[in-house]
């Protein structure tokens, strides 16, 4: 780090104070001192000022795989938002799209709106069944800075509270009453299993009620909602002053859906049964206003190539041509590695020797269940375990099946089917939490194409009723209550 009291020979424009670099960061000032301060950031000393040359700034993002934070925006006057690749002005071309039972689909503008929005996993989805959000609302920073990094032309919205359906409909550059459909994931650690399953109680849980009242005031078509299995179960008061009731949290959700005008359809899916090589299980609803429920997703894959489909995909068919010198990966610690050098493919901890066992599970040894997570090989013949945001927690460790590592990153985007261009944001466990907080992709497109086949006019492939979507009971519509 170079102090100096003189006047650097850049010009102005080539500067930059700490204020400038905290608003293209997206971080306080404070922030910006400490990483001048450790020398991360080389900076020069003005007077009293500190002073960022536009260069270093730039070397700095680059080598932290970071873009400037950006703003929030509009959609670009004129442009379509397009798959990776294509031309940044081309509008997509679904003439030929087809629906799953083998239908042309009619070409049409589907006008969507994209919350949650994360690394965009359940938005490629809907992008390969052929729809295209004009908007995407996401508060993350470095979620944003994916999300601009790879489709910088349409609009970006952060907060969901600060915006009213009037400002979202005209960042979208939509008009209102045209938006045909709006998806998301909101937060789901405020009903998962593995937390405290406060709901409503949660701020997380709040943004939930907040994406319900858009879709109120918006109208979509159609309006999709994705989220973890603990949503059908988490306990919530369903009179004001009463008791949780188990479900009460869900009931709300489709009370508030019912009040807005939409028939629903929901059940707990399999993403492995949609084609990802992963076992996955979420709960996708379906609202639709004008009358009639959206049938079922139509599965892609089968365990073992049931009614016709192909046997489910595998850790290896997902990886097997990944170039094993191109990983980039976290590592378990030294302590924990000394364990999994005893396992092979497909063990656990309960695989170790009995005078070990005690010894590598420490305090989780005495927790009630089978506890399979700790210490877990994966296999290669099976699809992966859920992915989680680190490979290393030691309640769902990802180990990979012959190699004393966790799983990389490459293996991430192929497990949940991001491509391996896909450009993600932030530092290495900045990358894997995107990856893995993302929908499969083969989710997303299963969703799409449910909503692409359902303008259509079709109804459900009579081959798949009662196929098992998932390894649980009453978790459909049909079924849950």
């Amino acid at each position: 780090m170079t102090t100096s009291t003189s006047t650097p020979t850049a010009t102005s424009d080539d500067l930059l104070s700490a204020d400038d670099v905290a608003r293209t960061l997206g971080v306080t000032k404070q922030t910006v001192s400490r990483l001048i301060r450790t020398g991360a950031l080389p900076a020069e000393k003005v007077g009293n000022k500190w002073v960022i040359f536009a260069d270093k700034l730039g070397a700095y993002l680059a080598a932290n795989n970071l873009v400037p934070e950006p703003a929030d925006h509009p959609r670009r006057p004129g442009v379509t938002p397009t798959l990776a690749g294509a031309p940044a002005d081309a509008a997509p071309s679904l003439a030929s799209d087809t629906s799953p039972a083998g239908n042309t689909i009619p070409a049409a503008p589907i006008r969507a709106l994209s919350f949650f929005s994360g690394a965009l996993g359940l938005d490629l989805g809907m992008e390969r069944a052929g729809i295209h959000p004009a908007l995407y609302c996401e508060n993350d920073r470095k979620c944003r800075m994916t999300i601009h990094s790879m489709r910088p032309d349409a609009a970006l919205i952060g907060d969901i509270n600060r915006y009213e359906a009037d400002q979202i409909l005209e960042m979208a550059g939509l008009a209102p009453g045209t938006v045909d459909v709006m998806f998301g994931g909101p937060p789901c650690q405020a009903f998962s299993t593995a937390g405290a399953r406060r709901a409503f109680d949660d701020d997380r849980g709040n943004v939930f009620l907040r994406y319900l009242a858009l879709v109120a005031e918006i109208q979509p078509t159609y309006v999709v909602v994705e989220n973890v299995r603990g949503l059908l179960s988490t306990p919530f008061p369903l009179v004001e002053g009463g008791q949780p009731e188990r479900g009460g949290a869900f009931q709300l959700v489709l009370r508030r859906l019912a009040e807005a005008g939409y028939e629903v359809s929901f059940n707990l899916y399999n993403a492995a049964n949609f084609g990802a090589p992963q076992i996955r299980e979420r709960v996708v609803l379906i609202g639709k206003r004008g009358g009639g429920r959206v049938p079922y997703l139509t599965p892609t894959h089968a365990p073992a190539g049931e009614c016709g489909l192909p046997p489910w995909r595998t850790f290896r068919d997902a990886v097997d041509d990944l170039d094993a010198a191109g990983m980039h990966h976290t590592d378990f610690p030294e302590k924990r590695l000394r364990y999994f050098r005893m396992l092979k493919e497909g063990e656990c901890w309960k695989n170790l020797p009995d005078d070990m066992q005690r010894e590598a599970m420490g305090k989780a040894y005495a927790l009630s269940g089978g506890k399979t997570g700790f210490y877990r090989r994966i296999r290669f013949d099976r699809p992966c375990p859920t992915l989680v945001t680190t490979p290393t927690m030691p309640a769902t460790d990802l180990c990979h099946p012959t190699e004393d590592r966790p799983l990389s990153i490459e293996e991430y985007k192929r497990v949940q089917g991001f491509p391996d261009d896909w450009r993600i944001c932030g530092d290495l466990m900045d990358v894997y939490k995107q990856i893995g907080n993302a929908v499969p992709v083969a989710l997303g497109e299963a969703i799409g194409r449910a909503l692409r086949a359902d303008m259509a006019g079709e109804a459900a492939d009579p081959r798949f009723e009662g196929f098992p979507y998932s390894r649980y009971k009453r978790t459909s519509d049909q079924t849950w209550g």
